[in-house]
């Protein structure tokens, strides 16, 4: 079976990330992965396009890292207060979704819904939570339920 060297242009799946020097099946390469872009042929002048991609990639990564530095700067410790409709004995009548704490969050920065981590809110008070800012950096908090 001939294979082939191809130069990935963005992750796929259990092959690589983009900027990756693969060896592939002929076919695989030239039915799949070249027609849909996300690969083309290894070629020995190729070898600084690489290295321009591999540079982005980590260029990229420290900028996303900086930024989660300074979201956990803005974001540790503080306390996020959501109104909501409670019942006469403080338990609420829907309940407080990640969304929700996303969007309070908002005026001290920019977070994935997915990443928030909070127990099962069903009355008023505070609760902790945290947020993944990035693969290794969290931000812990507070969510502060209060009556509508």
């Amino acid at each position: 079976m001939a294979e082939t060297k191809v130069i990935l242009t963005q992750t796929v799946s259990n092959l690589g990330q983009s900027g990756d020097v693969v060896t592939v099946k002929a076919g695989y390469a030239r039915n799949y992965l070249i027609p849909q872009g996300m690969a083309f042929a290894w070629t020995k002048g190729a070898a600084a396009q690489i290295e321009a991609m591999r540079r982005a990639r980590l260029a990229k990564a420290v900028a996303t890292r900086e930024d989660a530095v300074a979201a956990k700067a803005a974001i540790e410790g503080t306390t996020v207060e959501i109104a909501a409709k409670v019942s006469e004995s403080g338990k609420l009548f829907g309940g407080i979704s990640a969304d929700a704490i996303a969007k309070a969050l908002a005026d001290k920065a920019a977070v994935d819904p997915k990443a928030i981590e909070v127990e099962v809110i069903k009355t008023t008070g505070e609760f902790p939570a945290t947020v993944a800012l990035h693969p290794e950096i969290t931000a812990s908090f507070t969510v502060k339920v209060v009556a509508e």
